[in-house]
């Protein structure tokens, strides 16, 4: 049987009792019902895992005992990073829950002419921990021991300026070659726009900055769509999906 996996916001070691925050207490002791003498697993996101005995559960409390570090890794060959248009609440949460659980490196959300969502400053920060949160949830579900990077949002020419070198895909429906033809990669940057798609500016932009447009098929994807399935072919050809 599959054991339950708790993320630490605190550094692990081996052999040591610690307090786990008032999130896992409450979905380990108030919904999965799991009391004392229960084993679980834990992580930080720095990379492998403990195995761990709960010693208390009461309230917001969680108390667990770790046993020897487990140097499991599930992360893919394929270092993806997600540049995805903002996308109204549910759908950016459903891009990033997915993204990390099918192995993507880094999520950097774009603010680009046809966002619907807008955020200064201060709801800015709010969604960046929201998208943690988020992320956190699907490692401790698919058994990813490392955390994935969530940039904050970012405006989309500023981005663009400062992409990472390499292969960048840009999705386009209209390009006139697929996936395939980008042959083997250990890295790769794919941009996808919003809801409504990026801009024709914002189109030649990413063209101009070396961006190789390419399309998944003959169909138009919504923009979460778009992401997992492109996700999800490039790690069936360069990646760890079998």
């Amino acid at each position: 049987m599959r054991l339950t996996r708790v993320f630490s916001d605190r550094p692990l070691g081996a052999h040591r009792e610690l307090t786990l925050g008032a999130s896992a207490a409450a979905h380990v002791g108030r919904v999965l019902r799991l009391g004392a003498g229960a084993e679980v697993t834990v992580f930080d996101g720095s990379g492998g895992e403990y195995p761990a005995t709960i010693v208390e559960t009461r309230g917001t409390v969680l108390r667990v005992r770790l046993g020897d570090h487990r140097p499991f890794e599930r992360e893919s060959p394929l270092e993806i990073t997600l540049a995805q248009g903002l996308a109204r609440g549910e759908r950016m949460d459903w891009v990033l829950q997915k993204a990390t659980e099918l192995g993507v490196a880094v999520l950097a959300p774009l603010v680009t002419e046809r966002s619907v969502v807008k955020l200064d400053a201060r709801r800015a920060a709010k969604r960046g921990e929201h998208w943690r949160g988020v992320v956190i949830a699907a490692c401790e579900q698919c058994g990813r021991n490392r955390l994935p990077e969530v940039l904050a949002p970012a405006a989309y020419g500023e981005w663009l300026a400062t992409a990472r070198a390499g292969v960048r895909l840009l999705l386009d429906p209209t390009a006139a070659s697929g996936l395939q033809a980008i042959g083997k990669v250990s890295a790769v940057t794919l941009l996808i726009g919003p809801e409504g798609g990026l801009s024709p500016a914002e189109r030649r932009l990413a063209v101009d900055t070396g961006f190789k447009p390419v399309r998944l098929g003959p169909r138009v994807l919504r923009t979460e769509t778009a992401a997992i399935a492109a996700i999800s072919a490039l790690q069936m050809l360069n990646g760890d999906l079998e």
